[in-house]
């Protein structure tokens, strides 16, 4: 190995440690301020179901998740409420949430709970980051099949697309297409594998530890590949923007 090759090398492994070592200590920053997202039925078996993630923003009292997450109508004979849970494994605890506001169209909803505020998440600005962002999502994959441990994906921001892709023939078309042909932006593609219960978490840049987007596993997806027969797999995230205007409409603190 030559005398360039050995410093190219080098340079390379350093860059590689620093990388992992800024994750590190950015999943121990974001952890505690990552939550799942279900509902409690007190008269259930089970009584606590997650159906997707969720984080905190603001004072610690609200919640950022996908609006499919919690689109489901409660069933009001059961007592059913949106839950917010909390902590990990054994520790977990369950909060009850009430919806403060939502987003059909950017497949967003902020949640609203009360009693001791949780930590919080910072948020970037409301620019596009461009590909090649080195970047980061912490949720719960598989929802509590696994048990409520969060899990975190790392990868990089692939691509910048369009939320809705042409397609050759109208009747392709889905109700779904035309409302976002309406009202059409930019989203995220990663490199990097999520599952539906990653849905609402938040994507942030390794090096800096500020969301940059939220995890959309299933309503962009369906959104863009509505003429694939099988979901390809590739993730999406919407950009924070979004989210940082439903925020400000409801006069919630923003944190940067």
């Amino acid at each position: 190995m030559n005398y360039v090759s050995s410093w190219l090398l080098i340079i390379t492994t350093l860059c590689s440690y620093s990388t992992y070592a800024n994750l590190t200590t950015m999943i121990e920053k974001i952890k505690p301020a990552v939550v799942g997202i279900g509902v409690y039925t007190p008269t259930g078996q089970p009584q606590n179901v997650i159906h997707g993630t969720g984080f905190v923003v603001g004072d610690g009292h609200y919640i950022v998740t996908n609006y499919h997450v919690i689109s489901t109508p409660l069933d009001e004979a059961l007592l059913q409420k949106i839950a917010v849970f909390t902590g990990t494994g054994a520790q977990s605890v369950v909060r009850i949430a009430s919806l403060v506001t939502s987003s059909e169209r950017d497949d967003l909803a902020i949640l609203k709970i009360t009693g001791t505020a949780l930590p919080t998440v910072s948020l970037a600005s409301e620019q596009i980051v461009p590909e090649g962002t080195d970047v980061a999502f912490t949720g719960f994959p598989l929802g509590a099949v696994l048990g409520l441990y969060p899990v975190t994906h790392h990868g990089i921001i692939s691509s910048i697309t369009p939320i809705v892709v042409p397609v050759p023939d109208a009747r392709q078309i889905s109700i779904q297409m035309l409302k976002q042909m309406r009202h059409p932006y930019l989203v995220y593609q990663l490199d990097a594998t999520a599952y539906p219960g990653n849905s609402g978490s938040a994507m942030y840049d390794v090096h800096t530890g500020k969301v940059i987007g939220i995890i959309n596993k299933v309503f962009v997806q369906s959104t863009k590949e509505a003429v694939i027969d099988k979901p390809s797999g590739i993730t999406y995230a919407i950009p924070v923007k979004y989210l940082i205007q439903l925020l400000r409409r409801e006069h919630i603190a923003i944190n940067h």
